[in-house]
């Protein structure tokens, strides 16, 4: 008997023979796994390894999309993967941890501020895959989720290194996990990095200032410096708003020649 729709029949033979590409996707498992551990060590009360672990997802989220990109091996379902593992390792692993960290003390208040995180996260991780091919490569629309994730474990990590309870700072860490939900769902243009070649030659003073930057200044205080670099990242969409719109003020104020 022969099949009625055979052209789907080879649309599903092609689909079983479709594979991944195996790279890049595991780097993005590495991500998934941290955010995964941040979440455990949390309900354990490690809340350093908590905090270390999100960075650790930060920096694997940022290697999976280059290397697929150097090996030509970007895929749908890699792109697809890596939002799912951002999903986990930047909205409900903060939102997580700071809740049991800080939040818990303030009853319903500490559990609405975790979940309006956790659905910003998804929020913007949902409007970025739906407008990635409209919007300008230069710039995010919103913070992106692993710095608003970088932002909530840097506070956890060096308020930790400080000795300072999560519970004697409650109010200020609910502020804060609003600030970063909230900031991810704006319209404020965040500077994306993308237009950077590493290929392209740079004066000899750049090289100096990074590495300064990564072996001199991070190593002297991982939690301090790393929140506070974030911080200014979450604020620089303010200014960066701000500046346009001054800018777009002056310039509507000058007469046409």
């Amino acid at each position: 008997m022969s099949d009625p729709h055979p052209a789907r029949s080879v649309l599903k033979s092609r689909l079983r023979r479709r594979g991944i590409y195996l790279l890049p996707n595991l780097f993005t498992t590495a991500a998934l796994f941290a955010g995964f551990y941040a979440i455990v060590q949390a309900m354990n009360g490690n809340f350093e390894h908590s905090a270390i672990a999100i960075f650790v997802a930060l920096v694997l989220d940022g290697l999976d999309g280059r290397v697929a990109r150097l090996t030509h091996t970007q895929s749908e379902f890699g792109a697809e993967y890596d939002s799912m593992s951002d999903m986990v390792s930047f909205g409900v692993a903060p939102a997580l941890i700071v809740y049991v960290w800080a939040l818990q003390d303030l009853n319903k208040w500490g559990w609405i501020a975790a979940f309006i995180y956790c659905a910003c996260a998804a929020l913007r991780l949902a409007r970025f895959n739906t407008n990635v091919a409209v919007t300008d490569k230069r710039f995010f629309q919103g913070l992106p989720s692993p710095a608003a994730a970088a932002l909530i474990a840097g506070l956890v990590w060096v308020m930790l290194d400080f000795q300072i309870n999560g519970t004697d700072i409650k109010w200020l860490v609910l502020i804060v996990t609003l600030f970063a939900g909230l900031t991810m769902v704006s319209n404020l243009p965040y500077y994306s990095g993308k237009e950077i070649n590493l290929r392209r030659r740079v004066p000899f003073f750049v090289i100096l200032l990074l590495g300064l930057f990564f072996f001199v200044l991070i190593p002297s205080h991982p939690p301090l410096v790393l929140f506070c670099l974030f911080m200014l990242y979450a604020l620089s969409g303010y200014f960066i708003k701000f500046w346009r719109f001054v800018k777009r003020r002056k310039n509507s104020g000058i007469p046409n020649p």
